[in-house]
């Protein structure tokens, strides 16, 4: 710091940044743990360490005719309220890192590396480390790499002991084989696989039940879901990228979509072509516990629920009726036995109807 005049202001006169609440100090202790943390994820491509302005990486493109990046970016949400009131953060960082997947992944890509951002009102370097050793665990077990991010302290903005979360991930797809849904048509089937719980979303509503309505707390014990209700809540997201990949490359997937925030209401129409409507039934699968008590407990209308929460399906796979039967058994080989069809693809118009259906799913029709 100077002064008016240029000159360095002597030490213990007037402010200075650490006075002002950012500590320096932190920042640099913080970014030596990440280093280690992120180093454990580096991958061949990675060209660049922790601490650079920029992460250098050179994918290898010599199984890609035509190869295609993929790009998204996500936040964990008010999740993160949960893992506040629980002090425990070495989850949400595995959400973050496993919702960016999800959400390429079903565009048929795989994950190359993954960026993140950590802003916080006063720096904790134990509570740093924890966040990314969330994501260094979710990025090392997708196999792309922690190439980098940004650790943000800015006090005044977040209230004390809080912190906002958010990622980038890149990935590949060779062009010849995007998945976009434009092969859908009516007949084809509807395959579920299931949710770890709530994952990312609704936690608005669920926070609200819980802590405002029901006056719980993070350790109250919750018979219906056998354990502690932040146990519960904090359960990560999971990533379907290990289940899904190993039938990606038959081409008998004609379009997946992520049930995060809208439930399978809103995030199934985002891949049906025109012309096409889906309808679902509900009593495919069983739904877990944490639902039923969201909604007997909040008495939250079925309609609402459907739109809010996945229900205990993470991840939704359309293919051909004929097919159905060996992407069941390619799910099953890879370690997803809980999968299994949930509905069918009907002319409409982009909705979502809820009712019984025909199960004649097996491909011998």
């Amino acid at each position: 710091m100077t002064s008016a005049d240029d000159t360095p202001t002597p030490d213990g006169a007037g402010v200075s940044y650490k006075a002002s609440g950012v500590d320096i100090d932190a920042g640099h202790e913080a970014v030596r743990r990440i280093r280690v943390l992120a180093q454990e994820t580096f991958t061949p491509g990675v060209l660049s360490d922790i601490g650079s302005f920029g992460g250098l990486f050179q994918p290898n493109l010599g199984a890609f005719e035509e190869p295609v990046l993929v790009s998204s970016a996500d936040g964990v949400g008010t999740k993160l309220k949960v893992a506040f009131a629980a002090g425990r953060h070495d989850t949400v960082g595995i959400d973050l890192v496993n919702h960016c997947v999800n959400d390429i992944l079903v565009q048929g890509a795989t994950p190359l590396f993954f960026l993140d951002y950590l802003a916080t009102g006063r720096l904790a370097p134990a509570v740093a480390a924890d966040v990314v050793a969330g994501l260094a665990t979710a990025c090392q077990e997708n196999q792309c790499a922690l190439l980098g991010g940004e650790t943000a302290e800015m006090p005044g903005f977040y209230a004390d002991g809080e912190y906002d979360l958010a990622g980038f991930v890149v990935g590949l797809v060779d062009r010849s084989r995007i998945i976009d849904g434009r092969r859908i048509e009516p007949g084809d089937v509807v395959i579920g696989l299931p949710s770890t719980g709530l994952h990312t979303n609704g936690y608005s509503l669920a926070r609200q039940i819980c802590f405002d309505h029901l006056g719980l707390s993070v350790d109250s014990p919750v018979e219906e879901l056998g354990g502690r209700l932040g146990d519960e809540l904090l359960r990560p997201h999971c990533s379907y990228l290990q289940t899904v990949r190993s039938i990606l490359s038959d081409g008998a997937i004609k379009a997946m979509a992520h049930i995060t925030g809208g439930g399978l209401t809103d995030n199934l129409p985002r891949v049906l072509p025109e012309g096409c409507g889906v309808c679902i039934d509900p009593t495919t699968w069983t739904v877990p516990p944490i639902f039923g008590f969201l909604q007997d407990r909040g008495g939250v209308a079925v309609g609402d629920m459907f739109r809010t929460f996945n229900m205990g399906i993470g991840l939704a796979v359309v293919c051909a009726r004929v097919d159905v039967a060996s992407v069941l058994a390619g799910l099953v080989a890879a370690g997803e036995s809980g999968a299994t069809a949930i509905g069918e693809i009907r002319a409409g118009e982009g909705a979502v109807e809820y009712a019984p259906v025909e199960r004649n799913w097996a491909g011998d029709d």
